[in-house]
């Protein structure tokens, strides 16, 4: 099931204030995500968490009817990118979606490398269909890599990462006005660092999935 996350307006806020563990961050029920998430209550959290998709997504939310119908939609597309991917770890974040694709999803990473194997480019293949098939979406693309090695070194291995996602993605046909590509490094570690399987773990990309402005102006429209 994808995961759910629930805002309780400042109340979250803090809650996160005391713990801002990305991985702790989970949806509220389907229909009503997108509209239980106003504006200001995204920018709080979306503040609080800082430079990453979850509080990016979170942010991005417009909230009241409009959000509802956007919700709806990133609720097919969500359930379609899980069963194309299983091993992908795939949220629903505000009236967006969250992508984690680590050792378990297929598509990740050999020490010190940025190339994709054939089951990662298999795996792109599937998700490049799906968002091919919703068009009216931004797609924010994150790399990032394990703390073995010089920082900047990392910086760069982790920004390569995220190129060799978004460029695969483009030979696709997914319109390269769409993405927004980022890189961590080691900054941002989802586990352990201390053990092999954390590093394995670490070594990954993200990508977060936000209704674009054409989206969001036909369910303004659709919701007045």
């Amino acid at each position: 099931m994808i995961k759910k996350l629930k805002i309780y307006g400042l109340s979250l806020a803090v809650i996160l204030s005391l713990n801002l563990s990305c991985t702790a961050i989970q949806n509220s029920n389907k229909t009503q995500r997108g509209a239980g998430i106003g504006v200001a209550a995204g920018a709080l959290v979306g503040g609080l968490i800082g430079g990453n998709i979850g509080g990016a997504l979170i942010g991005a939310a417009i909230g009241g009817a409009a959000g509802g119908l956007i919700g709806r939609q990133m609720d097919k597309q969500a359930d379609k990118i899980e069963a194309a991917v299983p091993g992908a770890e795939v949220k629903r974040v505000g009236e967006g979606i969250q992508i984690i694709f680590d050792d378990k999803s297929g598509v990740n990473f050999a020490f010190d490398s940025a190339d994709l194997t054939a089951d990662a480019k298999n795996n792109l293949d599937a998700v490049a269909e799906i968002f091919l098939e919703f068009p009216d979406t931004e797609l924010m693309i994150e790399g990032h890599t394990d703390s073995v090695g010089n920082d900047d070194y990392n910086m760069k291995l982790s920004k390569r990462r995220a190129d060799a996602v978004a460029s695969y993605l483009k030979a696709k046909g997914v319109a390269s006005n769409r993405f927004k590509v980022e890189a961590f490094g080691e900054t941002r570690p989802r586990f352990e660092n201390e053990t092999k399987e954390g590093q394995a773990k670490n070594r990954r990309v993200e990508i977060g999935v936000a209704a674009n402005q054409q989206m969001i102006d036909d369910a303004k429209a659709q919701s007045e």
